[in-house]
C-alpha cells in the first residue's frame, strides 16, 4: 500500500480491501509497460483462434494458417497481413476475429504494412515498395544539411594495391576516438538507417555494416565516413524494390571479399530472390531481393577459396530457413539453386575435386557437402560480374554504386534478367 499513491488509495477505496498492508489485484488485459503483456496477448490469441482452426506454424513464429482453410497470415504486433484464396476464407478469419471480442478495422487496399508502402499493379503482376519521406525526415533528425555535390558513394574505399601487396590486409584506424555525444550519435544513425537498408535500399548495407563494426569505439575518420554516408542517402532519397510475379523458387547468389575487412577478415555476401529454376544457356530471370547477406567472417580465412567457402556456409544456412517458410506459405521448393563464382569452392561442395589442402578448412563448412548430397541445394558456377552477392561483400567506388544501383532497386533501367545460366558442376 505505501507505493501506491494516496489519490488512488482514496479514488479506488483501497483501505477497505487491504489485506497486512497489501491490496491484491487480477490483470485481465495487457498493461502499458508491462513486460509479461506481449507474451500474455499472444497466449490468449492461441487459445481463442485454435477454437476456429487456426495455429501458428512451427518454424515460422507470426505465421499463422488454418487447418483446412487455404488462408495464411503474418501478425506484427497488431498488423495483420493475409494471404488468402477466396473471400469466403477471409471472411471466416474477420468473424473469428469478431466472435472474441476483438476490434479490427479492414484495409482491403494493402498498402501499408509495418511502415512499409506497397503499390500494388495486379494487371502488370508485380508491386513496388517503399518507404517515402524517411530518409528525409532522419536528416532533418540528425540536422543534416543538403551535399552541394550529389554523393554516390556511401562508403569509400581503400585505394586499390596491385602485385605482390594486392593481398595486404586493411589497416586499422589510428585517428583519435570521439566523445560520448560523438558515439551516440553514430550509433543512433547506424539504427535509425538499417531497417530501411533491409526493407527497401540494399545498397547501403554495406556501409551500415562497416560503420556498425566500429560504433562501440568510433573515431574521427568514421564520423567523416557517417558524413559521406548522410550525403549519399541525401542524394539517394527515395529507394524502391520491385517484386515480379514468379514460381516463388528461392535462388541465391553468394560471394565473399577476401582480406577486406581489418584485422585480417573477410567479408559474405549474399543476394537471395525468388524466381524459377535456372535453365541451361537461358538468362537468369531476376527478382527484387527478399533477403541480403552482408556480414563478417567469425574465422579468419586462410585462403580466398576458404572464404568463398565460409560465405556460402552461411548463406546456404540462411537459405535453409527462408526454404522452410516458404514450404509453409504453401510454396514447395525444389533443391536450391546457389550460384558462386569460385570454381575452387564448386568442386569442394560437388565432390568433383581432389581435396588435399582443403582438408585443412573449417570442418563445419563441409556440412555443405552432405546437404547437396540430401538435394537441399544445386550448386552452380556463375562468373563474378553476372553474381549479385558480389556487391554487397566488398565497397566500391561511385562509378561502379551507379552502375550497379538499377539491380539492386527498382528504377526506370532495371533490368530483369542476367546473362546465360551456367550449367551446374556435376559428379
Amino acid at each position: 500500500m505505501r507505493l501506491i499513491p494516496d489519490d488512488i488509495i482514496e479514488h479506488y477505496g483501497l483501505k477497505e480491501k487491504a489485506l497486512n498492508g497489501y491490496a491484491y489485484m487480477e490483470i485481465r488485459r495487457g498493461m502499458y509497460g508491462l513486460p509479461q503483456a506481449g507474451i500474455l496477448a499472444n497466449k490468449l490469441l492461441r487459445e481463442r483462434l485454435a477454437r476456429h482452426g487456426y495455429f501458428e506454424q512451427p518454424h515460422t513464429p507470426g505465421l499463422w494458417k488454418h487447418t483446412s482453410r487455404p488462408i495464411w497470415f503474418n501478425l506484427c504486433v497488431d498488423d495483420f497481413g493475409v494471404k488468402y484464396i477466396g473471400d469466403d476464407n477471409l471472411k471466416h478469419l474477420f468473424a473469428a476475429l469478431r466472435k472474441e471480442t476483438y476490434e479490427i478495422v479492414e484495409d482491403w487496399s494493402g498498402d501499408l504494412y509495418c511502415g512499409i508502402s506497397l503499390d500494388w499493379n495486379y494487371d502488370k503482376r508485380y508491386v513496388d515498395i517503399s518507404m517515402a519521406k524517411y530518409v528525409g525526415k532522419q536528416l532533418l533528425r540528425y540536422d543534416h544539411p543538403h551535399p552541394e555535390k550529389p554523393q554516390h558513394c556511401p562508403y569509400s574505399p581503400n585505394p586499390i594495391k596491385y602485385g605482390k601487396d594486392n593481398q595486404e590486409t586493411v589497416p586499422c584506424d589510428t585517428s583519435p576516438k570521439l566523445d560520448e555525444k560523438g558515439k551516440k550519435r553514430i550509433q543512433q544513425i547506424v539504427g535509425s538507417f538499417l531497417y530501411y537498408a533491409r526493407a527497401v535500399d540494399p545498397t547501403i548495407l554495406m556501409a551500415l555494416s562497416a560503420i556498425a563494426s566500429q560504433q562501440s569505439a568510433p573515431t574521427e575518420q568514421m564520423r567523416n565516413r557517417v558524413h559521406q554516408f548522410l550525403d549519399y542517402m541525401a542524394t539517394q532519397p527515395d529507394a524502391k524494390i520491385r517484386y515480379r510475379a514468379s514460381d516463388m523458387v528461392l535462388n541465391v547468389h553468394s560471394d565473399a571479399s577476401y582480406l577486406s575487412a581489418p584485422k585480417a577478415r573477410s567479408r559474405a555476401g549474399g543476394y537471395f530472390f525468388l524466381g524459377s529454376i535456372p535453365k541451361d544457356d537461358s538468362p537468369i530471370i531476376i527478382n527484387g531481393a527478399i533477403h541480403i547477406t552482408c556480414t563478417i567472417l567469425k574465422l579468419v580465412a586462410a585462403s580466398a577459396a576458404e572464404a568463398e567457402l565460409g560465405a556460402l556456409f552461411l548463406n546456404a544456412q540462411e537459405a535453409k530457413v527462408i526454404r522452410l517458410v516458404l514450404e509453409e506459405l504453401g510454396h514447395p521448393q525444389p533443391p536450391i539453386p546457389i550460384h558462386i563464382d569460385n570454381t575452387t569452392t564448386v568442386g569442394i561442395v560437388n565432390n568433383t575435386i581432389k581435396r588435399q589442402r582443403s582438408r585443412a578448412m573449417e570442418m563445419r563448412y563441409f556440412w555443405l557437402l552432405d546437404a547437396e548430397a540430401q538435394r537441399l541445394f544445386r550448386f552452380y558456377y556463375q562468373p563474378g560480374q553476372e553474381n549479385l552477392g558480389d556487391y554487397p561483400s566488398k565497397h566500391h567506388s561511385a562509378d561502379i554504386h551507379q552502375h550497379v544501383r538499377p539491380y539492386y532497386v527498382h528504377m526506370n533501367s532495371s533490368p530483369t534478367s542476367l546473362p546465360r545460366a551456367a550449367k551446374p558442376s556435376t559428379r
